[in-house]
């Protein structure tokens, strides 16, 4: 079981963001604001997590939380800003977005920008440690899982709709036959060793999101 929540003096967002270590494709973001006595036995990190059963917590998130919100930075941002202040624009844009300002904020990893004036709390790994950042994974999971596939179709040589844009080896080959698609990432080196490599087991786990 995850915790409910990190503190108990004001309303609290969970924040997180999907798609970070990716070539093509925005990263996206979510914040999500629960009640405070949520409890989900399912409810955990994304990556722990099967395509349906993320699926089906969406649902649920999205008809019981206070308050959520989901929003990206494309591809173009991500080449201009680079991908670290990407991600933090896009939780800043989903807070943004939240019907209900929160007193503070839950950020999962070990770093975030400061969002106007309210306090925050980075949490490594804390999409398995409280509730509403693992909320968050999966809305920001789910909805640029959605993206990708929608704009599979259009560039089938990729094969979007299986990897959702992470490096793997059929992905890095297909840019290297095919070049760089107008939702590739520029400023990713497809060929940098420095870039980890994803197996297809990975990427249906939603693989390991690069620091």
């Amino acid at each position: 079981m995850l915790s409910p929540f990190y503190q108990d003096e004001f309303v609290e967002a969970g924040c997180d963001e999907a798609g970070r270590g990716c070539l093509a494709g925005p990263v996206f973001a979510a914040a999500v604001i629960l009640p405070k006595n949520f409890k989900h036995k399912l409810l955990t990190d994304s990556k722990q997590l099967k395509e349906e059963d993320r699926y089906s917590l969406r649902k649920m998130i999205e008809k019981k939380a206070i308050a959520y919100a989901v929003a990206h930075v494309d591809h173009e941002e991500i080449d201009k800003i680079n991908i670290l202040n990407a991600s933090f624009l896009a939780m800043h844009r989903a807070l943004d977005m939240l019907s209900v300002q929160p007193g503070f904020i839950l950020i999962d990893g070990n770093r975030f920008k400061k969002y106007q004036e309210i306090p925050h709390a980075c949490i490594v790994k804390g999409d398995g440690k409280y509730y509403s950042i693992a909320a968050a994974s999966i809305l920001a999971k789910t909805y640029r899982d959605d993206f990708m596939r929608n704009i599979a179709n259009q560039h089938p040589e990729y094969e979007w709709a299986s990897n959702k844009g992470y490096p793997t080896i059929k992905h890095r080959n297909a840019v290297l036959k095919h070049g760089f698609s107008p939702f590739h990432r520029r400023t990713f080196r497809v060929t940098d060793p420095q870039l980890d490599l994803f197996t297809q087991e990975e990427v249906e786990l939603d693989g390991q999101e690069l620091l």
